[in-house]
């Protein structure tokens, strides 16, 4: 899904804006990077997008205030009435007890449902929703690695998902397999077609040296902006 950006300024906070199939006008703050985006329907002009950003202005500011760091932000409990992320859009979850198997899945309201039975314990659900997370981006990273291979001249020849705390995705050389960090189902699309390209340029250039910047650049010439969102140091090299 294509989708067309450009940036204003409230205040002197740079956003960027995002025109795409979306239904409503939506603001998310990133503050590990101090990145915003509003996420805006096709039909909706400049000047609403501009007075809808001022009303949120001294929301964006409250939380770029706040700390960057994620381990001072409560655990998640899963339970109704939670904010949740998918691909950069925020979303109500929904929690319905049923005698059935547990499922995640959007409902037409733009929130998300989780059906789990009754007294389901945290842990469970988590990886109920860890699984769906999980589950996404497989629905989307066979078609990035088809997209890049021919590109870049390479070959996955495995790929996975898997939780990871510290990094965005890891590539093993040798075995030419590259893992993807869960968390990027919660973050906009534009980050995990970054990491897919950055970790498929290992391939190519092992290490983080002149010549990797220099193929990043070839391949994906905006990538450093694109880090820099995420919150990486990538960007300053």
């Amino acid at each position: 899904m294509r989708s067309k950006k450009h940036h204003i300024d409230i205040d002197g906070i740079p956003i960027e804006v995002t025109r795409k199939r979306v239904k409503h006008l939506r603001i998310v703050v990133y503050r590990s990077s101090g990145f915003v985006r509003i996420s805006s329907p096709k039909r909706v002009s400049d000047r609403e997008i501009y007075r809808f950003a001022e009303s949120k202005i001294d929301w964006v500011k409250k939380h770029l205030q706040k700390k960057s760091s994620s381990d001072s932000l409560p655990a998640p409990k899963f339970t109704d009435g939670e904010t949740h992320y998918l691909w950069g859009e925020s979303y109500r979850l929904r929690v319905k007890e049923e005698n059935a198997a547990p499922q995640v899945c959007l409902n037409g309201s733009g929130e998300i449902n989780m059906f789990i039975r009754p007294k389901t314990a945290v842990e469970k659900r988590e990886k109920v929703m860890r699984e769906w997370y999980r589950a996404k981006m497989k629905q989307e990273i066979p078609a990035l690695i088809e997209k890049w291979e021919p590109v870049m001249g390479v070959t996955v020849k495995e790929w996975g998902v898997k939780k990871m705390k510290t990094r965005w995705g890891t590539c093993n050389v040798r075995a030419g397999r590259i893992w993807l960090s869960l968390h990027l189902a919660k973050r906009d699309p534009e980050f995990l077609e970054y990491i897919v390209v950055h970790e498929m340029t290992h391939l190519l250039e092992r290490l983080h040296s002149r010549r990797f910047y220099g193929l990043m650049d070839q391949f994906l010439p905006g990538w450093r902006e694109t880090d820099k969102k995420l919150g990486g140091k990538h960007w300053k090299k």
